[in-house]
């Protein structure tokens, strides 16, 4: 889970260089070669939270489906159904970590304005520029997104519960 970003960045830079095993597909310095570097800094962070929330609701629940005779399919869709507000905990945390990211994206992305600049690279182009408004000013709206979307969740979290409860 501890994945150092720019070490997932030189991975992926290395695999989609014209000399890497991808680089035929030409993907370097786009925006589908920086989804591939956030994939594989995010995935181990939400397979790890959602492992454990299985592994926690298999041992509250477990021995239940074993005794009803329920098959393999049905009790893992049943678990993550179960564990459905958790595995929304999980993809924000990843989305969280996404959007945090600068370094795996510089890498593979280059941080081209108008096809590979992000947010976050935006904001750090902009400091060391010196233009710390625009800098503050896109860390707000990032900061507002990233609210927003955690609200959104809560809600969605809370409703279910309330409909559950009922």
């Amino acid at each position: 889970m501890g994945l150092p970003p720019v070490v997932a960045g030189l991975f992926v830079h290395l695999l989609l260089s014209r000399s890497g095993p991808l680089g035929s597909l030409g993907l370097l310095f786009t925006p589908t070669a920086m989804v591939i570097a956030q994939v594989v800094l995010v995935t181990p962070i939400i397979a790890a939270v959602a492992r454990q929330m299985v592994e926690d609701l298999w041992r509250e629940y477990g021995d239940l489906y074993i005794l009803d005779g329920a098959g393999r399919v049905h009790t893992i869709c049943s678990l993550l159904w179960l564990g459905r507000f958790s595995l929304i905990t999980a993809v924000l945390a990843g989305m969280g970590r996404a959007a945090a990211e600068v370094g795996a994206i510089l890498i593979v992305g280059g941080n081209i304005a108008g096809v590979t600049r992000t947010m976050t690279t935006a904001i750090a182009l902009e400091t060391s520029r010196g233009d710390l408004t625009l800098a503050l000013g896109l860390g707000i709206i990032l900061l507002s997104l990233i609210l927003a979307i955690n609200a959104t969740a809560q809600f969605i979290r809370n409703t279910g519960s309330r409909a559950a409860a009922i």
